[in-house]
């Protein structure tokens, strides 16, 4: 066997064990029909061990990463930009999907309308926006049901432990241990993930039937062109806002390997040396590259906006519900972009922002599974959307900043 085939199977092992998984899920489920409700504990248990997983999985990521920032006053205008640059990008991401979401829509219905439970309305937006994102008792923040209101306390816990100084070092160190242990823990769990979804998808295929293919099929096929378009038109249009056609020229001409290396090795993480090196023939200021592309690899995930948006338009497509009215498109864009940040830090993170969906709009768990293999399937393209967003991203935190290249390299 070949030194590239190897790697090959190194780096893609996961989504070809999940592949096949499906694939005999498919296989049992057209094969013994109604009778695979026997199998569908086994996926229950897996979505559970997710479910049981999640809350310390997000705490510990969220405040670890928060509280371990150092900085001077010039570094935080600079994390403030860079902040800008990814909620901005993020956003756009979001809003081109939905718009694309409208013009091809996923007609295809895999459920009954009377599948989602019926919770009471609340009619006062303040009460809403209340429930949205505080709980009145900590105990709550332990709830999947609660994924916002932990967001925002795990970010503000995380200041405060960076506000902390000396007196917060051992807190930041049990943060730090305890984002280890739950990404580790996080690792073993989807380790089942080819038995426990093949368990889900044979019960799906089963009871449902072969139209379950058609919202599978529909919503890829929508997510690649999309992801290609986004990649071609936006990263140029952002090379250019930053430095106008010569920021073009730079950024094609050394996007190559960066894009390469997100598809071969599908980890964002693992591309952060070919980002640097692009980013410095890009030349974009050495003090901007330095800690944007790291940073982005883990805070700016555009590919993961766009996959997140065709998510929520497929559970709402399952499940009967239209996707429609400000109050819930509003919600959409707001979850995207929260999930483009949150998830990279944590393995499998996309996993985490489909509980944050379900959470949200407060579908059943036996929406997960679906969503779970669309973001599989979508990760070659997520990834190589994510890592060649970092260098457009610098390129305009660069402007904004208003920095040169020759005016911080040796600073650097």
């Amino acid at each position: 066997m070949s030194e590239g085939t190897r790697s090959f199977l190194r780096n893609y092992s996961s989504i070809l064990w999940l592949m096949g998984g499906i694939a005999a899920g498919t296989i049992a489920g057209l094969w013994l029909g109604p009778d695979t409700g026997l199998l569908k504990p086994i996926g229950d248990i897996f979505i559970n061990l997710l479910f049981m997983a999640v809350i310390p999985l997000v705490f510990f990521a969220i405040s670890s990463a928060v509280a371990a920032v150092e900085g001077s006053s010039r570094l935080g205008r600079l994390f403030a930009v860079m902040l800008l640059v990814f909620t901005g990008t993020a956003l756009v991401a979001a809003v081109f999907t939905l718009l694309g979401v409208y013009v091809f829509p996923v007609h295809q219905v895999v459920g009954k309308a009377g599948d989602i439970p019926v919770h009471g309305e609340v009619t006062d937006l303040g009460t809403q926006l209340t429930q949205l994102f505080t709980v009145s008792e900590f105990y709550e923040l332990l709830s999947r049901k609660s994924m916002l209101p932990l967001i925002i306390f795990s970010l503000l816990t995380g200041f405060a432990a960076r506000q902390a100084g000396d007196k917060g070092v051992a807190f930041r160190q049990f943060l730090l241990s305890g984002n280890e242990v739950m990404k580790q823990l996080l690792t073993y769990i989807m380790k089942l993930a080819p038995v426990g979804l093949g368990a889900y998808f044979a019960y799906q295929v089963g009871t449902v039937g072969p139209q379950l293919f058609g919202t599978y099929a529909r919503s890829l096929g929508l997510y690649y062109v999309l992801g290609l378009l986004y990649y071609l038109i936006f990263f140029t249009l952002y090379a250019f806002i930053a430095r106008g056609k010569e920021g073009v020229r730079l950024y094609w001409k050394n996007n190559l390997v960066p894009s390469l290396t997100a598809v071969g090795t599908c980890s964002s993480v693992a591309s952060i040396p070919a980002n640097l090196e692009a980013a410095a023939r890009m030349k974009i200021p050495a003090a901007v590259r330095n800690i944007v592309v790291p940073l982005g690899a883990t805070l700016h995930k555009e590919g993961s906006s766009i996959s997140s948006m065709i998510k929520i338009a497929v559970v709402f497509a399952m499940f009967n519900k239209p996707l429609s009215g400000v109050d819930t498109l509003a919600l959409a864009l707001g979850i995207s972009v929260v999930v483009s940040m949150v998830e990279g830090g944590i393995p499998n993170g996309g996993y985490i922002g489909e509980l944050l969906v379900m959470s949200v709009y407060q579908f059943p768990p036996e929406a997960l599974p679906a969503v779970m293999i669309i973001g599989t399937l979508v990760d070659p393209m997520a990834t190589l959307l994510n890592v060649t967003g970092d260098t457009a991203s610098a390129m305009l935190v660069g402007r904004f900043m208003r920095l040169k290249p020759e005016e911080v390299e040796a600073a650097a």
